[in-house]
């Protein structure tokens, strides 16, 4: 079993919501999580950003759903941190 710690993804949204609107509904919807956005790049309609996501336990696919229910997509998984945990048996 392993833990995911910290994730720095690469995601293109819109401009609404914005950054701190962005920010607060995927800390809210992630849990004990600290998120740090970034913007990269802007054009007309859409920025690039990358987001720092460090916690004890991130539920990647919950972050998915999170991300694309604002309208944003992930480009890429820039970093990643795990830990692996040793079960009994």
């Amino acid at each position: 079993m392993i833990k995911v710690k910290r994730l720095v993804l690469d995601v293109l949204k819109p401009h609404q919501p914005n950054g701190l609107e962005f920010a607060s509904a995927l800390a809210e919807r992630c849990g004990s999580c600290r998120i740090k956005y970034c913007v990269v790049e802007v054009d007309e309609q859409t920025e690039t950003t990358l987001l720092t996501i460090d916690g004890d336990d991130i539920q990647f696919n919950v972050v998915t759903e999170a991300i694309r229910s604002m309208g944003a997509t992930i480009h890429s998984i820039d970093e990643v941190d795990v830990v692996g945990l040793q079960t009994a048996t």
